[in-house]
């Protein structure tokens, strides 16, 4: 990939990404971050990220708050842990990048079509109206808006998993999703 690099001011500079952070349990970790580059030779996707996990721990602490959110770096995060195992200053690498895959869903600047944040949603959104996930229904719906031209050739595996009862097509909802419900809103506004 090629980057189109910009110059950029310190008055530009947006620091509310890096003070959110600090306010984060998992966050706070950024600042013990000697940029030895351990988390970036370690991690397996590290060479399709366009920041490598040491680059966007920068980004964060200098202030390029929406370069990181909109960066491809935090979706490509597979959760391996090799980051977080290997890191000499025990920082949870691994939580800083959920933390920020939250962010940049709350704040709108994920990749669109991008199958990762638009799974993430949609079954935040499933548990929040019904207490639970319907897995067969949080796979259309991602089938749906993320590559909806390629709906039909899952049709023949669909039927597979209809016939042989590994999926259902039921909405399932849990007795207590009111209170489910409670909790997750609750945690949005940042309560206990």
């Amino acid at each position: 990939m090629k980057f189109k690099r910009t110059i950029r001011y310190e008055g530009e500079l947006d620091r509310s990404l890096y003070y959110y952070m600090l306010s984060l349990p998992e966050g706070e970790g950024i600042i013990r971050c000697i940029q030895c580059g351990t988390c970036s030779g370690v991690c397996p996707l590290s060479i399709y990220m366009d920041f490598t996990p040491r680059k966007l721990i920068a980004l964060v602490r200098e202030g390029f708050s929406m370069d990181v959110l909109s960066s491809f770096t935090i979706w490509l995060c597979s959760s391996c842990y090799a980051c977080t195992v290997s890191c000499p200053q025990e920082i949870k690498i691994t939580e800083i990048m959920y933390a920020l895959k939250r962010k940049a869903i709350e704040e709108g600047v994920y990749p669109r079509r991008f199958p990762v944040p638009v799974l993430a949603r949609e079954f935040f959104q499933m548990v929040l109206r019904n207490g639970r996930s319907s897995e067969s229904l949080l796979v259309l719906n991602l089938i749906l808006k993320t590559n909806i031209s390629k709906a039909l050739s899952y049709v023949p595996l669909g039927l597979k998993l209809l016939k042989t009862r590994r999926l259902s097509l039921k909405k399932e909802r849990t007795p207590g999703a009111s209170e489910v419900k409670a909790i997750l809103e609750g945690l949005k506004e940042g309560g206990p």
